[in-house]
């Protein structure tokens, strides 16, 4: 499976952005998927989870309220919606796949910038 993410950009504090990503390849086989991020010089987290057929979510107690994950297994798309966005949500944010036995896939990263 291959990832894409898309959507990053600079922004200021209060705007909003719509991240995606784009699954290809064997996407029957995804679980779940999620959006990570790695700000410098911290540890990549979880912002938000979804299952696989979009029935269950959770989120980072820091984006709850102002971020919404969603995804069109049509189009194998994920989506994370972030409004009210802050400058400590600066950092670039990964999509994730989650297979059968834990193994993950990995898109390669979008740039997120929030200016005060």
């Amino acid at each position: 499976v291959q990832l894409v993410e898309s959507g990053g950009g600079l922004v200021q504090a209060g705007g909003s952005l719509r991240l995606s990503c784009a699954a290809s390849g064997s996407t029957a086989s995804i679980n779940a998927m999620g959006w990570y991020r790695q700000a410098p010089g911290k540890q990549r987290e979880l912002v938000a989870g979804i299952t696989s057929g979009g029935g269950s979510t959770n989120y980072a107690d820091s984006v709850k309220g102002r971020f919404t994950i969603s995804r069109d297994n049509a189009k194998n798309t994920m989506y994370l919606q972030m409004n009210s966005l802050k400058p400590e949500d600066t950092a670039v944010y990964y999509c994730m796949a989650l297979f059968a036995g834990g193994l993950r896939s990995w898109g390669q990263g979008t740039q997120v910038t929030v200016s005060s």
